[in-house]
């Protein structure tokens, strides 16, 4: 009987930020103290509501085919295994670090071991992957992947593996984990109830690669999918749609029939979630602990310019209380810096905050990844601060770095004013007032608010870096 081909799935780190709280132009102390308190805050990070396993790769890796071996190699914690011997490699390349993904690749296919690239870097930039690969896998990977590993296993593989359409989330498709080392991370209950979005919004690739049309998974399989998950991890569960509430009648129906499970969990959601008054109960009666509400901006010239049309303004601060006063801590995010905004919004921002009490504010600053529509705008008006031509060139950092130009505030009135900001928003004693004052999951509002602290303090040393080399 022949041995089974060796599958490993491979999760690279970001450059910086969550996944490592590193500045991007090294260290800003050598003082031992500085050294000891950075690495263990690496460590903790690794553990902290950061650290869950990468859903795609859960997902593949619970396709089963006869003669197959599948293994996950998460590299925030542990270095590729060069030592055991691999029939394929599959990397997931992320716009962001496609370099990095590309330097693995290059070195593994140097060593005549077969490189399958997929993801949505991938599915948006196949032509300049193509050098770097074997295989390519482009879109949704749920149906292609098991052709692939039936191929591998009749050595027939194809250098190109695309579906005409979008997989069919109806259909039962168990996921398991298996291939998970549990200790790693905060939780390994990450659940995904469908895919699609059905907005617009100009700064976003969700619509770009799911699909406008919302695609739901049989209510049925999901609670199946709670009940076997809760048998192998009782930690807290992660529901990873983009907003658990877009389809309100089934939101409702699945989680009137999870309640019974007593499960605790977190989720992404809209602010309309506020105005949902029968759902907005239920969620909280399941034991839902915390939500991420996208805010972006309060500025209704911001929200008009990146199709950010979802909720009117006005309506934010009531749905936010309404979330709260429901039993839900809320995690709000921001991106400061949209074509609306002036010098003037740092202060709005704050006098938001401070009337809804949100328990985690996050404020960012526009990504243009490359492949949205912001993207291809700011690159026509000439605002971006990094090759558009080289879409590598991009990279992923937690606000560390100016990738463009804002249209109303100049570069450097821009980093002063952010840096100001985010200083007066985190500091330790706002880190343990939202804690105290969180509806629920208390330590972990704190323990996001410290970290963020210290993770915009890097943010702040890096913007300023920035702009004293910048020409």
């Amino acid at each position: 009987m022949p041995s089974p081909k060796k599958v490993l799935l491979v999760f690279l780190p970001s450059e910086s930020g969550v996944d490592g709280a590193r500045s991007l132009y090294g260290e800003r102390e050598i003082t031992p103290f500085f050294k000891w308190f950075n690495r263990s805050l690496k460590t903790i990070i690794k553990q902290s509501p950061f650290a869950i396993p990468p859903l795609s790769l859960m997902i593949l890796s619970s396709i089963e085919v006869a003669g197959v071996e599948q293994s996950i190699c998460d590299m925030r914690f542990e270095e590729f295994p060069f030592n055991e011997r691999w029939d394929l490699v599959g990397i997931s390349v992320q716009t962001g670090m496609a370099r990095k993904a590309f330097a693995l690749a290059d070195k593994l296919r140097s060593a005549k071991i077969p490189v399958v690239l997929g993801g949505a870097h991938v599915t948006l930039f196949a032509d300049s992957c193509k050098p770097h690969a074997d295989i390519l896998v482009l879109g949704e990977a749920d149906d292609l992947w098991k052709e692939l590993l039936t191929d591998l296993t009749t050595q027939t593989l194809k250098p190109l593996y695309q579906s005409s359409g979008f997989p069919d989330l109806g259909l039962s498709r168990p996921v398991n984990k298996r291939s998970l080392i549990k200790s790693r991370y905060f939780t390994t209950n990450l659940i995904q109830t469908g895919r699609g979005c059905q907005y617009s919004c100009d700064f976003c690739n969700v619509h770009l690669l799911n699909g406008h049309n919302l695609r739901r998974r049989a209510v049925a399989d999901v609670v199946s999918e709670v009940e076997q998950f809760q048998q192998h991890d009782r930690r807290i569960f992660f529901f990873v749609d983009d907003s658990i509430n877009a389809d309100p009648l089934y939101a409702l129906e699945l989680f009137r029939q999870l309640t019974p499970l007593k499960i605790r969990w977190f989720g992404q959601a809209t602010t309309t979630l506020g105005q949902q008054h029968e759902l907005l109960e239920t969620f909280a009666r399941s034991g839902c602990q915390a939500l991420l509400v996208g805010i972006e901006s309060i500025e209704a010239r911001s929200r008009s310019a990146h199709k950010k049309n979802q909720n009117k303004a006005g309506e934010l601060v009531r749905a936010i209380k309404n979330i709260r006063e429901a039993g839900i801590s809320l995690y709000g995010s921001f991106i400061y810096g949209l074509d609306g905004d002036t010098l003037d919004t740092p202060s709005a921002i704050l006098d938001f905050i401070s009337e809804t009490k949100l328990d985690v504010p996050g404020i960012n600053i526009l990504r243009p990844i490359p492949g949205t529509q912001v993207f291809e705008r700011l690159r026509e008006e000439g605002r971006l601060l990094f090759d558009p031509l080289d879409v590598t060139a991009y990279r992923y950092s937690f606000g560390q770095e100016m990738l463009y130009k804002p249209k109303n505030i100049p570069l450097d009135a821009f980093i002063e004013s952010y840096s100001t900001l985010t200083r007066q928003v985190f500091n330790i004693k706002n880190a343990v007032t939202r804690g105290i004052a969180a509806p629920r999951a208390k330590s972990a509002v704190m323990l996001f608010n410290l970290f963020y602290a210290h993770l915009y303090s890097l943010s702040r040393h890096d913007l300023q870096h920035q702009l004293e080399k910048k020409p």
